[in-house]
């Protein structure tokens, strides 16, 4: 139960900063319409989910929604008629309203869901069990799910990303240093490699021809190359220490990542591999949403119960939102796509 405990701890509380940077006064919020639809902000350490009406550019938390013990990441279903929010120590799945943000049902019996996510195609539902090692394969018939297998893998499964054609579920181990590949059609293991320090977010570009994965134990991403025989990481992309989740700027071309010891996110061109832009994040960046448009950037901050809003074209933290403890993932269907 020892060892059990720390490897838990381990993996919710990557390291935080050692002299947390003060947030910095709101700038003046910029003319932008509301949003129509909902934002949703998982409170890991409160079991519930803060409802924030954007609506009328006020950005105020309407709603609690409880949820069940450690809410940590979300995802859209296929139809987009649900976000299902995984609750890893209650071992549900939470299913809400996109747009009314009424709890529709509870799927028990899903075994430590910390990381989720659908493949494109919509035939499988992965999820990765942080506390317990292993990856759950799941056939998704668009209602309900039906485990296919229980693959053991290293130590603290992290962060899944899918390739473009659903072949292949990558994973991060944040404990054992490792990047795994998964093969879809057989459920089985491919391949395993070495990465470095704490694994988190991985991120593949269109091509499938590179997988990005941000070092949150580093200050870096690592460009892993998939085209040959074996993968090798051919660069390592210095954006920031605690490099850890990313989210696609939606042209096809950038991508964000959140440093959450550095209080910065990095924007990354991924045609010349290089940080191109750098934008303030006090309070422990985390988990991102970027809405529709591209210009404001959502981002929990993990450490100063926080949702951060900033202002891409400015380079400007424009609102914060009081949300509840260590507030992990935030969604709204008013997002950019791709």
């Amino acid at each position: 139960m020892g060892l059990a405990a720390s490897l838990f701890a381990s993996a919710q509380t990557p390291p935080a900063p050692a002299r947390p940077a003060a947030a910095p006064a709101p700038a003046a919020t910029p003319a932008i319409a509301g949003l129509s639809a909902p934002v949703f902000v998982l409170n890991s350490q409160d079991a519930d989910v803060s409802v924030i009406d954007a609506s009328g550019g006020d950005w105020k938390v309407v709603r609690r929604i409880a949820s069940g013990k450690e809410p940590h990441h979300l995802y859209m279903t296929p139809d987009e008629k649900s976000v299902i929010v995984a609750n890893a120590q209650s071992d549900t799945l939470t299913f809400i309203d996109p747009r009314t943000a009424e709890v529709q049902r509870t799927v028990r019996g899903i075994i430590d869901p910390y990381h989720l996510r659908f493949s494109p195609d919509m035939k499988w539902f992965v999820t990765a069990a942080n506390r317990l090692d292993h990856v759950d394969l799941y056939r998704w018939d668009g209602k309900d799910l039906q485990l296919a297998r229980r693959i053991p893998t290293g130590k603290t499964p992290s962060h899944i990303w899918i390739d473009s054609r659903s072949t292949t579920a990558f994973v991060t181990m944040q404990d054992s240093d490792e990047l795994v590949a998964i093969d879809l059609a057989t459920q089985a293991l491919k391949w395993r490699a070495k990465t470095g320090p704490m694994p988190a977010d991985v991120f593949g570009t269109a091509d499938d021809r590179f997988l990005l994965v941000g070092m949150t134990g580093g200050d870096h991403v690592e460009v892993w190359d998939l085209t040959g025989p074996q993968p090798r990481v051919t660069r390592r992309i210095k954006t920031g220490a605690g490099a850890h989740a990313f989210r696609s700027a939606g042209d096809r071309r950038h991508v964000y990542v959140s440093n959450r010891v550095a209080n910065t996110i990095s924007k990354i061109d991924l045609q010349s591999l290089e940080v191109v832009d750098t934008l303030p994040a006090p309070g422990g960046p985390d988990c991102m949403e970027l809405v529709a448009g591209g210009r404001l950037l959502l981002v929990t901050s993990r450490w100063a119960r926080r949702l951060t809003v900033i202002d891409t074209q400015t380079r400007q933290v424009v609102r914060q939102v009081a949300v509840g403890k260590s507030p992990h993932g935030v969604w709204t269907l008013d997002h950019v796509r791709h």
